[in-house]
């Protein structure tokens, strides 16, 4: 299973290079104290148990409102790495939360023998379970599963996320019923990625683990191998690749044949055993994106593929911020300086993946090779009004406090908490109101130039007074916000020895 998780880190408001982490003691998780998770919650029945958490019920005092815990020991969190892996997971989590099939993460709490994360409840139990209940999935069922599943994989991607224990105990289902939702959870493998960059460390689940990582040499390709595993198990109630010990199952992996002789096999369509194939195809370059699987016809059905990937995640919101009026982007600058570090880490890797040369601010011609470099097309005119718009003090590159804002996705918008931040922020006699002069000072204060306010004002000012109360700024900035995205997944750890599995040398022994 997944860690656990915490309270909000606050992050500096200055424009300067993303920062390091605040500095946390050799054995914390957080980066800031948190309220003791008992104040405000009631533990009760145990729900699941992982290699470092284990998850129970848990009841908000106030409320009543029913969710769910993981709680890892500090103990078993042997090395400074492990307590880093649990905030990687706590700010992915948050980075991922937009997506409907991804489990929401709603807080984390830390005392000195644990570190708690709350999450939303799932009733439903895991995908593992009904497998096991139904033996085998119909095609129209199946296709259903696994297109939520690599719906998550690809916004996984588009959010520089490489998921990396994809399987059926990581996916749950929101309630009993027979069309409940399916959702994405632990993240304790998870990592942040850039286009291009390999990783070696071997980590996974023996059945679901690509041929690739037991190379040593992988990149996020291997979150399609994984999905196409659970889909030959959706369809046929086995793995695709089994044998009786652990290097067993490594040598099939490598060099197995997939069998579609075997019942129920001659039933099933060819073209579910085309999407497999193509899915679970040992040379990852030749191996189908996230996407491509998603315009596979056996998934689309009848339904018309689109005709290119969704828009990069970063793409996507800066087209959204573009068309926002110059004081709902303000505000957002405003927001996004308020908010925690474990809720903006993930953006933070985004900047960092797209400033490749760590200056701490983004040009125009590393913002085109970031957009590049995840599949968009768009014309230099294009990128070019992307900045602009990004560029709040028109200095001509992208800060990192304005990448944030520009970036954040709108859920965040509607904390009540974020929006009164951002309402006094602007009413400065706090009256009540936002007048034109505020507006000015505030323009000032983010080096804009001519504003056009009394548009503005015009616009948002829905009863002709003059001026902006709270309602009419609230209204403003959850207007149009329609959520896109989607994103990520799941956990699990494998340690083994090449040599031991496979009978040879393992070649990183050599050196």
């Amino acid at each position: 299973m997944s860690k656990d998780e915490a309270p909000p880190a606050q992050l500096s408001s200055s424009k300067s290079p993303p920062a390091p982490l605040p500095t946390k003691s050799s054995s914390t998780v957080l980066p800031y104290q948190t309220p003791w998770l008992r104040d405000h919650y009631s533990l009760g029945k145990k729900l699941g148990q992982g290699q470092f958490g284990t998850t129970y019920l848990c009841t908000h005092k106030k409320t009543s409102d029913l969710f769910a815990c993981k709680t890892i020991p500090k103990r078993k969190l042997l090395c400074r790495e492990d307590y880093e892996d649990v905030w990687r997971e706590i700010q992915i989590m948050h980075h991922l939360s937009e997506h409907p099939n991804v489990v929401q993460i709603k807080g984390t709490h830390e005392d000195g023998m644990f570190v708690h994360i709350v999450m939303e409840l799932c009733r439903g139990g895991e995908l593992f379970d009904r497998i096991i209940q139904k033996g085998h999935f119909s095609e129209r069922e199946a296709a259903k599963l696994i297109k939520t599943i690599v719906g998550v994989v690809e916004a996984c991607h588009s959010l520089g996320v490489m998921h990396r224990d994809l399987k059926p105990e990581n996916f749950l289902f929101d309630s009993p019923s027979n069309d409940a939702q399916l959702k994405a959870t632990d993240f304790g493998l998870s990592v942040f990625y850039k286009p291009g960059e390999t990783l070696s460390d071997v980590v996974g689940s023996p059945y679901y683990v690509a041929p690739e990582v037991l190379l040593k040499h992988y990149g996020p390709e291997v979150d399609v191998w994984s999905a196409g595993v659970i889909l030959y198990i959706l369809l046929s109630g086995v793995p695709p690749f089994w044998a009786e010990t652990e290097s067993g199952i490594f040598r099939q992996i490598l060099g197995g044949k997939l069998d579609f002789v075997s019942d129920p096999w001659p039933s099933i369509s060819d073209s579910a055993k085309d999407l497999i194939r193509k899915m679970l195809e040992r040379d990852p370059r030749k191996r189908l994106s996230a996407h491509e699987v998603l315009c596979h016809p056996w998934i689309i059905d009848d339904r018309v593929a689109p005709d290119r990937p969704l828009d990069s995640a970063v793409l996507s919101r800066l087209k959204q911020f573009s068309a926002m009026n110059k004081l709902k982007k303000m505000a957002l600058r405003v927001i996004a300086e308020k908010l925690s570090e474990e809720e903006i880490g993930g953006l933070k890797e985004l900047f960092k993946m797209i400033d490749t040369d760590n200056s701490g601010s983004i040009t125009f011609e590393e913002l085109k090779e970031g957009l590049r470099r995840v599949g968009s097309n768009l014309m230099e005119s294009e990128i070019k009004d992307l900045m602009d718009a990004a560029d709040i003090d028109n200095n001509g590159s992208i800060d990192y406090g304005e990448f944030v804002a520009a970036t954040l996705h709108l859920n965040k918008i509607e904390k009540e908490e974020n929006l009164i931040a951002a309402f006094s922020f602007f009413d400065k006699d706090s009256s009540g109101y936002i007048t034109i002069d505020e507006l000015q000072h505030a323009c000032k204060e983010f080096g804009l130039g001519e504003c056009h306010l009394d548009e503005i004002i015009k616009e948002i000012d829905q009863d002709n007074d003059g001026r902006i109360d709270y309602g009419e700024f609230a209204a403003m900035m959850r207007k149009g916000d329609g959520g896109m995205g989607r994103n990520r997944t799941m956990r699990s750890n494998l340690n083994f020895n090449l040599a031991d599995a496979f009978g040879v040398k393992d070649p990183s022994a050599e050196s």
